[in-house]
């Protein structure tokens, strides 16, 4: 998700995504753990949508 599609987001919006984003890097992260991903970037991805989404929040608060 890029930086101009967050911020084009509310923020029950923004807090919405942040929990289901929390959520599904906690799933795969543990799936990573348990069996190796074809693709372990995706972690990371998924790492920096969840820190940019979270500053916005705080950006807007």
């Amino acid at each position: 998700m890029k930086q101009s599609e967050i911020k084009e987001l509310s923020v029950a919006d923004l807090q919405e995504k942040l929990t289901s984003l929390k959520k599904n890097y906690t799933d795969l992260k543990m799936a990573h753990a348990i069996s190796p991903l074809e693709n372990p970037l995706e972690l990371r991805a998924l790492r920096k949508t969840v820190a940019r989404v979270a500053t916005e929040l705080t950006n807007r608060q």
